[in-house]
């Protein structure tokens, strides 16, 4: 016997009835962006390295420890499977010229890659759902994008997940901060952690977005961005939350929210539960005006999100919502192999109707069919509304016998095949 072979640690079978729930968040996403004006995109699974170094920026966990890259053997080019799609979709925004007649409103779906440990909702071939409004400038995309999200949460039923803002400001605010930060923490060195250490005088602001427990009351105390935001970076994020307030959306504001890209800046926010343990971001997102130029476009300003598919789908479990497989609408239940030339096209009109029938298969390689009362268990199990009997006394009258397996159990009544198109749609479950 060949040696068993099983799936990469932390790259996961996505299997029945799990699979429902996928469908069913994929489903409402579809439908609510359709409801927003958003068009999808798909960008390749393996992208040129330097356009995550360019684009997340050198010093970062993803960058620095997680992306999976390696040399082409065919011509030394330097590849990447995307750990994140944004930089992709920006990418071929750029690439497509797809700006030039006005800003776009694009939503992906798709699996990413990260090289980390795995853990409950953090894997290393993950899904992600996000939105992307491209050469739109104003506040009030911003908070467009926001209340997209909470009207997916509302669409799923989606419970205990808290909105939390905060403002990045501009490159010559965030410099001002940079300063204020690496002195506040040169002055504190003694407390910082060796990832801390390597960051001071690299990237200071990530150093807030540390996990370690033991930096919290450090970072606490640190000087806060939003004190040194202008005018305009103030007005454009009251902007926002006007628009939230208007509209009910609560939050709150995090200033040491920053996420964990170097392309943000201006409106950051994430949606956050306490349900999935220290994997609590379900969705994260912000403003990214500079990313498009970083990656050789005109400079154009750019907001989205992105939502962990694996996070929601758990967090739906965790509250206890039921899985949405959908069971057939009816069960075929044959006599013999021989029946099936017969049998067959009737199942496919009932298809081609709009019915799901699941059809009995033959219960060994010789192509032999399982007794009637196997059949029926095997129906009743199937959870078909219906059991659709081809019986041999039926097939000589050109008739099947349709009994009721849920609603009205027993009940049963038989049908005449060249009537199917009178009766076929009853069979069909209600929405």
């Amino acid at each position: 016997m060949a040696e068993k072979l099983t799936a990469i640690k932390g790259m996961n079978d996505i299997l029945p009835p799990d699979s429902a729930r996928w469908e069913a968040l994929e489903t409402a996403v579809r439908e609510v962006m359709r409801l927003h004006a958003y068009r999808n995109i798909r960008t390749p699974i393996v992208e040129p390295t330097a356009l995550f170094v360019r684009g997340l920026g050198e010093v970062t966990d993803i960058v620095e420890k997680e992306m999976y890259s390696f040399e082409d053997r065919l011509n030394g080019e330097q590849l990447t499977l995307r750990p994140e799609s944004t930089a992709g979709v920006v990418r071929a925004v750029v690439e497509h010229n797809m700006l030039y007649e006005g800003g776009k409103r694009l939503y992906y779906m798709g699996p990413m890659f990260r090289h980390e440990r795995p853990q409950r909702g953090r894997y290393r071939q993950f899904h992600q759902i996000g939105a992307e409004a491209l050469g739109f400038g104003g506040p009030e995309v911003d908070a467009e994008l926001i209340m997209l999200a909470c009207t997916l949460w509302r669409a799923i039923g989606l419970q205990d997940v808290r909105l939390e803002l905060n403002s990045l400001g501009q490159p010559p605010e965030r410099l001002q901060h940079r300063a204020a930060l690496i002195s506040y923490f040169e002055q504190h060195a003694d407390q910082l952690d060796e990832d801390a250490k390597r960051r001071l005088h690299t990237n200071p602001l990530r150093i807030l977005d540390s996990k370690n427990p033991a930096m919290k009351a450090l970072n606490d105390a640190a000087p806060k961005l939003l004190d040194s935001l202008g005018a305009d970076s103030l007005a454009h994020f009251n902007a926002v939350r006007a628009i939230l307030d208007a509209n009910g959306v609560a939050y709150s504001i995090n200033p040491r929210l920053v996420r964990g890209m170097d392309y943000y800046n201006l409106t950051v926010f994430e949606f956050i539960t306490e349900r999935l343990g220290s994997q609590g971001t379900v969705c994260g997102g912000g403003r990214y005006d500079y990313l498009i130029g970083e990656i050789g476009g005109k400079h154009s300003p750019a907001v989205g999100w992105a939502l962990g598919v694996e996070r929601v789908v758990e967090l739906l479990k965790e509250q206890g919502s039921a899985s949405t497989e959908v069971a057939p609408d009816a069960y075929a239940i044959i006599p013999d192999a021989a029946s099936l030339p017969l049998v067959t096209p009737v199942l496919q009109t009932l298809r081609s109707m709009g019915v799901s029938v699941q059809m009995h298969a033959p219960a060994d390689s010789a192509g032999g069919m399982s007794g009637m009362k196997s059949q029926f268990k095997k129906a009743d199990a199937s959870g078909a509304r219906y059991a659709l009997v081809f019986g041999a006394d039926e097939l000589a009258n050109r008739q099947v016998t349709v009994k009721a397996l849920r609603d009205g159990e027993g009940a049963q009544r038989t049908e005449a095949l060249e009537q199917i198109a009178g009766w076929g749609h009853s069979l069909q479950s209600p929405l």
